[in-house]
């Protein structure tokens, strides 16, 4: 029985790790150890920041929200308690673009909470 050789799995292995560390700095994108433990940094990295980008963007809805309620006269928290009083369910994302985008909409909420 022929010796098989494994030189192309390793290669199309090595090619793959390369390929996903294009753009890295110095030798991340050139030397395969560098590059593969470059890569899965990386993949940790995402896999974090998906979760941290949920938090990252609910603090920025809920800074738009505050910023915009302070126009009229009130604050985020008042507002929220505000909309679970009068049952109004509406999420903090699209509150926010409606604070950005339509002002007279935002302001027609927090008229119907002070009333």
């Amino acid at each position: 029985m022929p010796r098989s050789s494994s030189s192309v799995p390793t290669r199309q292995r090595r090619n793959k790790i390369l390929k996903a560390a294009r753009g890295y700095y110095g030798g991340k994108h050139c030397l395969f150890k560098s590059a593969k433990e470059q890569v899965e940094k990386g993949l940790q990295y995402s896999y974090r920041d998906r979760k941290v980008r949920k938090r990252e963007f609910r603090t920025l809805w809920i800074a738009r929200i505050n910023a915009a309620a302070r126009i009229f006269g009130m604050n985020y928290s008042s507002l929220i308690d505000g909309l679970n009083k009068k049952n109004i369910t509406i999420n903090r994302k699209v509150l926010a673009d409606l604070a950005v985008r339509d002002i007279k909409a935002f302001e027609q909420i927090v008229t119907t909470i002070k009333a």
